[in-house]
């Protein structure tokens, strides 16, 4: 039950973390707040470590936690450069969607078949993505923009990855020192691009706010996650987590006053569904 409740409060972080990270990219473009927001969170997290007791974590799990950190920054860039670009209605249910089924793969060669009803609540899950990402259009609008799936497809590989690799590196316990690891190589890899590209550091102190509030809310969709991972399998924690696009949407339902859709709702159901046949 734990597990499930972390997962849905990673879900919930990370939604409201990419609306913010959407509007972030905007301002200054993907690259640079990912890199921002990843500076940020060390930050954040440096000021943390003075607080708990949280142990340096081995080698083995310090080079998978960079690794993480590496191809889940990859992951945020093409996800905000492709929602940047007015791709945010497919962007966000297509690499969704693979991100979850990465780690479902995984999840049952390494730690077995997760039983009838927790599979049947994967399927319900997935479906739940993708409804309750589409706008008026519904699946219309993906398979008009079939040739735009790129990036969505590689953000999401990204993101299955980071699920992946994040939960062997903290398997062993501990959460902290394993996000700034995760962060300190997603930032080298932003470093590297940036210098390669020559691309300006420069960005407009408005959007520092927004940014920060960005890089928080990430923290806490990974911490929420490595939790849910740490209290029950890779596969549930990855597949309810992935429901961050069904948050984005429920919070501007609830805070924006924004009407939801029948394909919404029923995105909705499906996840409400979803979550029951993981506690049977």
């Amino acid at each position: 039950m734990l597990s499930i409740l972390f997962g849905l409060a990673s879900a919930l972080s990370w939604g409201a973390g990419d609306f913010t990270g959407g509007l972030a990219a905007r301002k200054v473009g993907a690259y640079r707040s990912v890199f921002y927001a990843e500076v940020i969170g060390v930050i954040f997290l440096f000021i943390v470590v003075g607080f708990v007791d949280d142990p340096l974590p081995n080698t083995r799990s310090r080079i998978f936690a960079i690794l993480a950190g590496m191809l889940g920054s990859v992951g945020l860039m093409l996800l905000y450069h492709a929602m940047s670009i007015g791709m945010m209605s497919i962007a966000a249910p297509v690499s969704a969607l693979l991100a979850a089924a990465l780690p479902v793969g995984v999840g049952i060669f390494t730690e077995g078949f997760p039983g009838f009803f927790t599979f049947l609540g994967f399927a319900f899950a997935l479906i739940a993505v993708w409804m309750i990402s589409q706008g008026e259009g519904g699946v219309t609008d993906v398979l008009s923009h079939l040739s735009d799936l790129k990036l969505p497809l590689l953000a999401g590989i990204g993101f299955g990855f980071y699920f992946v690799l994040m939960h062997e590196a903290t398997k062993d316990g501990g959460a902290v020192w394993h996000m700034v690891f995760s962060r300190a190589g997603g930032m080298a890899l932003i470093v590297a691009y940036l210098l390669v590209t020559r691309s300006s550091w420069k960005i407009d102190l408005s959007a520092m706010p927004i940014i920060s509030l960005n890089g928080l809310l990430d923290l806490g969709g990974n911490f929420f996650f490595i939790l849910a991972g740490q209290a029950g399998r890779l596969d549930v924690a990855s597949v309810l987590s992935a429901l961050f696009p069904g948050a984005t949407v429920l919070l501007a339902w609830v805070f924006l006053k924004e009407r939801l859709n029948r394909n919404q709702w029923i995105g909705v159901v499906c996840a409400l569904i979803a979550i029951i046949l993981m506690t049977i």
